[in-house]
């Protein structure tokens, strides 16, 4: 006897973002005509009609996301990773949730390291859209890669009413306080005993108990013991060691933070308290663990937030090296817990895998265990979404770890990015809830980033209005219709970060080309083109290779060169040249959007050279110098620009050079502090990149588009960060006609350096005006 059953919930209609939350801020009903429900007993067939109607709540939601997992390390996935008993990780709770829900097969980080991963996951944007191109975030500090405004899942969540809670690694940046409150401008002058400046507070969480990075560098390790001025030992290739004593000279991190403090924080000193909850790396599994529970606990219990869902991202530190499991989570054992399915032991790294399983095995326990405040005879888990993934794939090149892919982390190769994902939410029919049968499987195409529209179709949440100058998930597309049982439609999605290349800013665009009508020439199959780090630098296409995953799963046979796949080598640069300038959101309606690029140096090439593909309007070297304002026509748009300088300053007037305009009566000045340029366009445009050119200079300042938070400058040749990460300032978003668009040289902080570099270009599409 077989039993087919699915069912479409209908979610309740969408709201305005300034209208917040629609009708009781909480309720979906569900009234939805179950499909026809086949039952065959014997030789008799009876097809019965199955109605629900039932007021269901918002669901709560809780996004589990490990580090460094790959495919092949959860026994959840053996029948795809074809991995051998003898090698294959148990983890039963892995299992047990696919069972309860659906597994994707075709699920993507949408980078193959941890920072950009983690900023794209809670943005819904790419991270290249950010100063971040590749890489992490390094230092004890780390300036925080997401901007103040910009939405996140967190925030996005609070507005229907959520009560938002985060614990784990965070990673995306943090800033500290100077001794007298000022924000601070790295790890040297912070005063730890200060609240932090910057925090998941201040991206919409209501609690975190979080690292500020990977574990081993995150704080100084009560365990490990050495010479009070041992510094960690750094090898290359080689992940850091466990951490470095706690001394006042320490460097690697505040160790734990709650909130905006750092535990146990001594004034005028690096140097942490010696107390019980002394930051120690094998006992951060059970601590996440315990304060998740608490967090929900107190949620559940409390008298503001019983009636309100709730959403946890539970970011693990397992298992990153150097592993550490935790003795024992909650009443499990860890330390030498880990199993193959075989029942042998698999060592350290196996156990520190195998603490992810514990973990979600407890939480699962609490969902289930925990009566549902809102839905009075139904458990927490019921209504609950639970996710569980990986921020990348395993740090290992393993067969046991990587499964059938090519390469590993820090690879846009599959094995870099291809990763478990795994959802259960019993009461939307997200599975059956079924822990004793086999769950759903999707080979649906979807990436981490796709979190933030699939919770605000789930929650009646609209997305940003990017049109209307708003910014937030600009490549952000829901897979709700995929948890549901559908089978979702080709699209473009980017993977970045890739060792490999030469410059390790090179991506890979996929796309899936199925029966096309609209373009019949094009062959069928799994695309994936990969392109050097000009795309996302200078946003300049140059083909690197093509594979066909539906025939090549493993990226073995480069087919670049196929003459046959002329035409289709041409679609994908054209589809990636578009989305890289516009975002996934507005690819669609900016595709007949002009295109226009304001050369002010004399070289175009400093951003990327002649592309048919747009109209360039370069300035002759000697019209703009001297004069304080300048207009330029390119048809019926028109750009002004403005030097301007503090008034202790002469007047401001513009100075062109060989590599772009700067502020000052010598030819060959720069923008310097108390120095900016201002820019206004007649017509709604996209600003797609601002090319700045530090020269003999350096990176530094800021801009501000319209009214929304200010963004450091970074430069086209000078780095942002402890690795290469130069490149225009792009995907800057829409700039209302008459609104500025404001560069300036100061620090926005006023504590970090000040810049000196020049305006090279500026590259924008034309919105369509309004109604057409």
């Amino acid at each position: 006897m077989e039993l087919t059953h699915c069912s479409m919930p209908l979610m309740r209609s969408r709201c305005c973002r300034q209208g917040g939350v629609a009708a009781s801020a909480g309720t979906v009903r569900m009234v939805s005509a179950l499909r026809l429900m086949l039952l065959i007993v014997a030789a008799v067939a009876a097809i019965a009609p199955v109605a629900l109607a039932e007021e269901l709540p918002l669901p709560n939601i809780v996004v589990m996301l490990a580090d460094d997992m790959g495919l092949g390390d959860t026994s959840a996935y053996r029948d795809v990773t074809g991995n051998e008993p003898s090698v294959q990780l148990n983890t039963p709770q892995m299992e047990r949730l696919a069972r309860l829900g659906v597994r994707f097969t075709d699920a993507h980080t949408p980078s193959s390291r941890c920072t950009t991963t983690r900023y794209s996951l809670l943005t819904g944007r790419y991270s290249w859209r950010s100063r971040l191109k590749h890489w992490v975030l390094f230092g004890a500090q780390g300036d925080p890669l997401i901007e103040r405004g910009r939405p996140t899942l967190a925030t996005m969540l609070k507005e229907a009413r959520y009560g938002t809670y985060m614990v784990g690694k965070w990673h995306v940046g943090l800033r500290y306080r100077q001794t007298d409150g000022r924000p601070a401008a790295g790890w040297d002058d912070a005063e730890l005993a200060q609240p932090l400046y910057d925090s998941p507070l201040d991206h919409g969480f209501d609690a975190c108990w979080i690292t500020s990075r990977s574990h081993g560098t995150s704080g100084p390790n009560a365990e490990r013991s050495s010479s009070p001025d041992a510094r960690e030992p750094r090898g290359k290739g080689k992940a850091k060691a466990a951490g470095a004593n706690n001394s006042p000279r320490q460097s690697v991190g505040p160790g734990h933070i709650h909130g905006r403090r750092v535990v146990d924080a001594q004034p005028g000193t690096k140097q942490l308290r010696e107390a019980a909850n002394a930051y120690r790396l094998s006992e951060l599994g059970a601590r996440h663990s315990d304060h998740a529970v608490e967090m929900l606990d107190r949620h559940v219990a409390g008298e503001s937030t019983t009636e309100r869902p709730f959403f946890l991202y539970y970011a693990s530190n397992s298992n990153h090296s150097p592993y550490t499991p935790a003795v024992r989570i909650g009443d499990r054992r860890v330390r030498g817990g880990g199993r193959s399915v075989a029942g042998e032991s698999l060592g350290p790294r196996a156990d520190f895998v195998y603490e992810n399983d514990v973990a979600l095995g407890r939480l699962l326990d609490y969902l289930r265990n925990t009566p549902d405040p809102r839905r009075p005879g139904h458990a927490l888990l019921d209504n609950t979404l639970v996710i569980f993934t990986s921020d990348n794939g395993a740090e290992r090149l393993a067969p046991a770890s990587v499964g059938p892919n090519r390469s590993n982390k820090g690879s846009a190769y599959e094995g870099g990015h291809r990763v478990p994902f795994i959802a259960a939410w019993p009461a939307g029919r997200v599975g059956d809830g079924d822990a004793e049968r086999p769950g759903a499987t999707n080979a649906s195409l979807i990436g981490l980033q796709d979190l933030f529209a699939t919770f605000a179709e789930m929650t009646g949440q609209a997305l940003p209005d990017l049109l209307a100058g708003e910014i937030g998930a600009e490549d952000s597309v829901s897979f709700l219709k995929a948890l549901l049982g559908e089978q979702l439609p080709p699209r473009p999605m980017f993977f970045n970060d890739h060792r490999e290349a030469e410059d390790p800013a090179a991506c890979a665009l996929r796309f899936d080309v199925e029966g096309s009508k609209s373009a019949p020439e094009l062959p069928d199959g799994k695309w994936k083109l990969f392109c050097d780090a000009g795309l996302l630098r200078r946003a300049a296409v140059k083909p690197l290779e093509l594979y066909d995953l539906d025939t090549d799963s493993r990226e073995a046979s480069d087919r670049l060169a196929a003459a046959e796949l002329g035409p289709l080598v041409t679609r994908l640069e054209d589809l990636a040249w578009h989305h890289r300038r516009c975002g996934h959101r507005l690819a669609e309606q900016l595709t007949a959007a002009p295109v226009v690029q304001f050369d002010l140096a004399s070289s175009a090439a400093m951003a990327g050279g002649t592309d048919a593909r747009r109209k360039a309007v370069s300035i002759a070297r000697g019209e703009m110098q001297g004069q304080h304002r300048w207009r330029g026509l390119a048809g019926d748009l028109e750009l002004e620009l403005t030097a301007v300088s503090r008034a202790d300053k002469s007047e401001a007037v513009f100075a062109v050079a060989a590599d772009g305009l700067g502020v000052g009566r010598d030819p060959g000045a720069t923008v310097e502090s108390g120095e900016g340029i201002e820019l206004r366009f007649n017509r709604d445009v996209l600003i797609e990149w601002l090319a700045m050119v530090a020269g003999e200079g350096q990176c530094g300042g800021f801009c501000i588009v319209g009214d929304r938070a200010p963004l450091a400058i970074y430069c086209v040749d000078a780095d942002v960060d402890a690795r290469d990460q130069s490149g225009v300032m792009s995907d800057l978003g829409v700039l209302k006609a008459g609104q500025t668009l404001r560069l300036s040289a100061d620090p926005h902080l006023g504590v970090e350096a000040s810049g000196r570099w020049r305006l090279g270009s500026i590259s924008v599409r034309v919105c369509p005006a309004a109604g057409k």
